[in-house]
């Protein structure tokens, strides 16, 4: 059987690539999942984790329209 293919928007990223896409290392992304304020990891297997390019990039898109009051 055929997968589905999921779109390029939706693919996994994995922990160098959330890094450069939001210029925040791993500890502070932790800590803000954590707090709800992060997309949350997804488990790929044995200890990888990975991120959907989908709820990264609308977590950018939604501190960008954040006031630097709020973002603060």
């Amino acid at each position: 059987m055929n997968k589905p293919e999921q779109p390029l928007s939706d693919r996994t990223i994995r922990e160098p690539e959330c890094r450069q896409i939001t210029g925040l290392c791993r500890s502070t992304r932790y800590m803000m999942e954590k707090e709800g304020t992060f997309p949350a990891r997804r488990k790929l297997g044995g200890r990888a984790v990975g991120w959907l390019l989908s709820e990264v990039t609308a977590w950018q898109h939604s501190r960008s329209k954040q006031t630097p009051k709020q973002a603060g």
